[in-house]
């Protein structure tokens, strides 16, 4: 059967093989120089075997021009005796026209008595589609590099079973490491380890052994000139098929790329999330995650909270500029942190409120750092065009010591006592207390809002009035009444304005609440302003003042009413007006244009009251009651009332006066010489329709007669 076999394996044999392997042979003939082309090399080219003459150098004249100088030169080095074979890639033109890659190889068969190469046999194999192949991957390498090129990523890999280390161009720059060889020693990445990184980088450069997926890691590493760099490196191990033990062999392949930037980016968008862009404090949302840390950890109690109010901020932007403004800010915010103990923490809520918190802080504690806070802030600078102005602080301080307090109530309860101290005076601190907190039965400023805006759905909220009478004349030569609000708790107690109207303001409900007072009157009384049995005067807040749309919100509620303008005064306050000086001077036109009356109130308590004065063209000027409650005693007020009365009546303005609450004050008033054709202001409110109903009944009785 072998035999048989072996016969069996003649030319035709021989001619089948090379066509299914695709082999291309040649026989060259070197004392001849006669070239032989096997019929599979022709087709090979796209030629049948007749079309090509079997000349020594067909195949050179098929060869691309770039590569016969190699192909030659491959050919000479082995006839000459250097090198065993002939091996080499190139190509020839395919009778279509396009080229060809073969792979050629072969060798001497013959040689004579002296050694010398008689004949040589070789085969051509087409490579085109591994030539494609590799160009394609060349293309995907190129872009490959590209890639790490522009994300600046360095490749490594480590070799477990030979123990080395190989890092590529990109890499040693990243390290800093000056040499002109890939392989580096096995622990020198070690060496450059941060010493607070070393156990936890190294560890996770293991982590490849136990899994095929990748491993991400962070760390930081210590260049020779002492520069820390952040370094990310993905790592994944490669296994050897040959060898089951991945910690005997396989490589660990691995990139860097150098993430310093980015972390700084990382930290100074983590900085600017938590911290306010223009004093550096903490902002309102970091601060309130802080509080309930603080709250959380039942050690730091009892914890002060601090709300402090900045007092003639708006005073101040406007007269001197938002630069100056934000000068005042940023100086506070220094002064702030120049009196913070290390433990505590500041932030900036906003506009001109900051907060403070402090742990295992007693009241003696607390008050050190809000006497330390206010002189900061008396102290801030406001720039050369603010010389005249000081600012100043209120500081409500709330303590807590149930870890059940929620941040929302903490800053209520603060900020209800920084209200008890504006009402004391300003630049001082008040400390919160259930028991006294505006009066209020325990209520905070954001219960008392909420309570607010109930009240005027459901009823709760009253109107009151408070006469204004001619001293030494009856009331009904005057018919005038000061429109007032008071709040009904829940408990029936009568809350006065004192206490909900600035929560009002500071939580942005006051002109809703002037909307409402000033529709409620109109609609329920615009009968008895048409008949002429009385006026009525209205506050206004800030806010109001502010609103673009307060007249047409006012003429149409006088449409539907029918009360007259001339029947309706508004009072505005020099804090009202300082907060939009423009809105005030637009307001007080309009409403002069209506024939409606403006007063000027709680004149002579502000920085700029005579200023006001002179910008404001006012029908009535109202002292402020600080003035008048103690004119008995003091010579001081006594000679501030003549003045502002005797500038009123230059001026033709009326003038009022607040807080009129006894007979003494009365006849001293009358002694002054001021009780001539002067008003003076009830200090004992009652409800409006009891008034208007009086009044109301007073005008039929003099019609009758």
């Amino acid at each position: 059967m072998a035999r048989q076999g072996k016969k069996s394996r003649n030319g035709t044999f021989w001619a089948k093989a090379l066509e299914r392997a695709h082999l291309g042979v040649w026989d060259w003939d070197l004392v001849t120089g006669d070239c032989f082309y096997s019929a599979t090399w022709a087709r090979m080219l796209g030629y049948d075997e007749s079309e090509l003459a079997n000349t020594s150098d067909l195949w050179l004249q098929l060869t691309h021009p770039d590569d016969r100088e190699r192909a030659l030169a491959s050919g000479d080095r082995h006839i000459a005796g250097l090198t065993d074979a002939i091996e080499t890639e190139l190509r020839l033109k395919h009778k279509q026209g396009h080229w060809v890659w073969v792979l050629d190889r072969g060798g001497v068969v013959e040689r004579d008595a002296m050694g010398k190469p008689l004949r040589l046999m070789g085969v051509q194999t087409d490579i085109s589609k591994q030539k494609a192949a590799e160009a394609e991957l060349e293309q995907v390498n190129v872009r490959f590099r590209l890639a790490l090129a522009a994300s600046g990523t360095g490749i490594w890999h480590h070799d477990l079973a030979g123990g080395k280390s190989y890092w590529d161009e990109r890499t040693r720059e990243i390290f800093g490491l000056v040499s002109d060889t890939a392989e580096v020693e096995r622990d020198h990445w070690f060496g450059y380890l941060h010493p607070d990184d070393k156990e936890a980088a190294s560890r996770a450069h293991l982590v490849p052994l136990e899994t095929d997926k990748v491993t991400a890691v962070q760390y930081r590493i210590v260049r020779r000139d002492g520069e820390v760099r952040h370094i990310e490196s993905l790592l994944r191990f490669i296994a050897d098929p040959q060898i089951r033990d991945r910690r005997l062999a396989g490589q660990i392949l691995g990139t860097v790329r150098d993430i310093t930037e980015d972390k700084q980016r990382e930290q100074e968008l983590a900085y600017a999330a938590r911290h306010d862009a223009l004093t550096g404090l903490l902002n309102r949302a970091a601060f309130d995650r802080l509080l309930a840390d603080h709250i959380a950890a039942a050690q730091l109690l009892p914890l002060s909270v601090f709300y402090v109010d900045l007092d003639y901020f708006k005073a101040l932007n406007d007269f001197a500029g938002h630069a100056a403004g934000d000068l005042a800010l940023k100086s506070v915010a220094q002064g702030i942190l120049g009196c913070l103990p290390a433990t505590a923490h500041a932030a900036r809520l906003g506009g001109d409120e900051f907060a403070l918190l402090m742990p295992n802080c007693d009241a003696a504690q607390a008050g050190r750092l809000a006497d330390a806070v206010l002189a900061a802030v008396r102290d801030a600078e406001l720039g050369s065009t603010a010389t005249s102005r000081k600012l100043a602080a209120s500081i409500g301080i709330a303590f807590v010591d149930d870890v059940d307090t929620t941040v929302a109530d903490a800053l209520a309860c603060a900020d209800d006592a920084c209200y008890a101290a504006k009402a004391a005076g300003r630049n001082r601190f008040a400390v919160f207390s259930t028991d006294t907190a505006s009066g209020s039965g325990g209520l905070n400023a954001a219960r008392i809002v909420a309570d607010t805006v109930d009240a005027m759905e459901d009823g709760r909220l009253k109107l009151f009035g408070q006469e204004i009478h001619l001293l030494g004349r009856p009331w009904q030569e005057s018919r005038h009444v000061e429109v007032l609000a008071r709040l009904a708790a829940r408990n029936g107690r009568l809350v006065p304005p004192g206490e909900f109207i600035p929560v009002a303001e500071r939580f942005g409900i006051a002109s809703r609440l002037d909307r409402w007072i000033i529709r409620t009157a109109l609609s329920r009384h615009g009968a008895a302003l048409r008949s002429g049995a009385l006026t009525l005067g209205f506050n206004l807040s800030a806010q109001t003042l502010s609103d673009p749309q307060l007249w047409d919100f006012v003429d149409s509620v006088i449409e539907e009413t029918g009360a007259p303008h001339s029947g309706i005064g508004f009072e505005i306050t020099e804090t009202a007006a300082v907060t939009n000086f423009d809105a005030a001077e637009q307001f007080v036109r309009k409403a002069r244009e209506r024939r409606c009356r403006v007063g000027l109130d709680d004149f002579g308590a502000g920085m700029s009251s005579f200023e006001y004065l002179r910008r404001f063209p006012v029908d009535t000027i109202k002292i402020d009651g600080s003035f008048i409650e103690h004119i008995t005693q003091s010579r001081f007020d006594r000679e501030i009332v003549l003045a502002i009365t005797s500038i009123a009546r230059s001026l033709g303005c009326d003038v009022v006066g607040e807080k009129i609450e006894r007979q003494d004050t009365l006849a001293m008033l009358s002694d002054m010489g001021v009780a001539f054709g002067q008003g003076f202001l009830l200090h004992r409110p009652e409800p409006l329709e009891r008034i208007v109903a009086r009044a109301t009944k007073g005008a039929t009785a003099r019609k009758a007669s």
